[in-house]
């Protein structure tokens, strides 16, 4: 018994005539009226009963209707569901972030919008360092995450840039450097650095240290966090300073500022890097990508 057999039947039970079942479902009549035989053969009773009028249903016709009708729903809904997860419209989107990334603008917009346009599509979000949430996607435990490093794309990994952004010195608000309004990198000579270790964060921790040196220092670091707000938790104990993407200014604690730092000034970057096999990441990062050029972003490091 096949899907097809089920719909001819319908058909006939609906239209109560073979001719313009025939005509419904786009068949002729002398194949239609084989198939209904064959069907009747695999059951082992007749179906419909021949009238004057057309044809009705029989007593095994009214016991099988419903059950063909079922049958047909069933698989009609399985089918759109089925086209719903190849387009992503429903699913899961297992997404990871860096601690600082949740604060960036440009990411809570994406993701709201995002959600707004495909209600049916659950979302997951982890928070993790940049090691793990690489790996994670390359072991498909994740679908995307917004990482701190620049990644190479690759046949299994997108990956989508978001425009480079500014840095700031995060003080204590009691440091006699708290009261400029701006600052040169080499006003920070002699500081003390709280920052996140190279293995966490690496392109992060690259820009800062590679900036001071070429400002005519290094860093004195004498504190790692294991996260960024956790460094600007450790700025307002008044352990150290730390340098911090712009977007870490949301985190206000009465104890810290933040001061701009003059030009030339490192940048961090912010990258979505996605697994090009997962339907709903890939069509995230298509969606992040015209959120970018309606912002007026750069142009992407790959095409959607």
């Amino acid at each position: 018994m096949e899907l097809r057999h089920l719909r001819y039947f319908l058909a006939v039970a609906e239209q109560r005539s073979f001719t313009r079942a025939a005509e419904k479902v786009g068949i002729g009549q002398p194949p239609l009226s084989m198939q209904i035989k064959a069907l009747e053969e695999e059951i082992g009773g007749a179906l419909f009963l021949r009238t004057s009028h057309g044809v009705e249903l029989s007593e095994v016709g009214r016991v099988f209707l419903p059950h063909a009708q079922k049958a047909v729903d069933d698989a009609e809904q399985a089918l759109r569901a089925a086209q719903q997860a190849a387009s992503g419209e429903v699913g899961l989107l297992r997404m990871g972030f860096t601690s600082s990334a949740v604060f960036h603008p440009l990411v809570a917009n994406a993701l709201q919008q995002f959600r707004e346009r495909h209600r049916k599509l659950e979302i997951s979000l982890s928070e993790g360092i940049t090691e793990q949430l690489l790996a994670d996607i390359a072991a498909s435990q994740l679908d995307a995450a917004f990482v701190r490093i620049v990644t190479t794309p690759s046949a299994e990994l997108g990956v989508v840039e978001l425009p480079a952004e500014k840095l700031k010195v995060a003080l204590p608000r009691s440091h006699p450097l708290a009261r400029r309004k701006s600052l040169r990198l080499q006003d920070l000579a002699g500081e003390n650095f709280i920052m996140v270790p190279r293995g966490k964060g690496s392109a992060l921790y690259d820009n800062i240290f590679n900036a001071c040196q070429a400002a005519g220092f290094d860093p004195q670091v004498i504190q790692l966090a294991p996260q960024l707000t956790s460094a600007i938790n450790l700025v307002a104990s008044g352990l150290g300073i730390s340098i911090v993407p712009e977007a870490i200014e949301q985190v206000q604690l009465a104890q810290v500022r933040y001061i701009e730092i003059r030009e030339p000034a490192p940048r961090a970057q912010l990258s979505l890097a996605y697994h090009r096999q997962s339907i709903a990441a890939s069509r995230f990062a298509a969606h992040l990508q015209r959120s970018l050029r309606r912002a007026g972003g750069p142009a992407d490091k790959e095409q959607a």
